[in-house]
């Protein structure tokens, strides 16, 4: 178990991968606030605190999904990566596609990393329990900015 609690923000506009995620979270017993936006859109308002609560921290962690309604998933992580207050917050692309043009724009982009969503359930409990492991563990992270 870890200690931490971690913050994350999942840009996701799938029903199915978001309760996917928050099942392997809790069964890695990931120490967790999870936020989710549907949109590219509203992950920005939530991280630029526009329509959001104002006193909740900005995450520690962003999962990404590329492709998006209103506004993607590559666009929403140039925006993240060219924004003072957001870019040192790591990005982890997770996402079905495993096109190597997303790959490379998503690195050429400054994602952190980018891993292609499993499709069995233990293997997606496996990805979010190294995740854990790695980001909350491992890395040392800076402190969060304040909004």
């Amino acid at each position: 178990m870890l200690r931490k609690k971690i913050d994350i923000l999942l840009v996701e506009d799938n029903p199915g991968d978001i309760r996917l995620l928050r099942e392997a979270l809790d069964e890695c017993r990931v120490n967790h606030r999870l936020e989710v936006a549907t949109d590219g859109v509203k992950a920005l308002e939530c991280l630029r605190r526009e329509k959001s609560i104002p006193f909740r921290p900005l995450p520690d962690l962003i999962l990404l999904d590329l492709n998006l309604p209103v506004k993607d998933g590559r666009e929403v992580l140039m925006e993240i990566k060219t924004d003072e207050t957001l870019r040192r917050i790591p990005v982890v692309v997770l996402s079905s596609s495993t096109a190597e043009e997303d790959i490379r724009r998503s690195y050429d982009h400054h994602a952190n990393c980018y891993i292609c969503k499993p499709l069995d359930f233990d293997a997606f409990i496996e990805v979010v329990d190294s995740l854990g492991q790695f980001w909350l563990q491992t890395v040392k992270l800076p402190e969060k900015a304040r909004p």
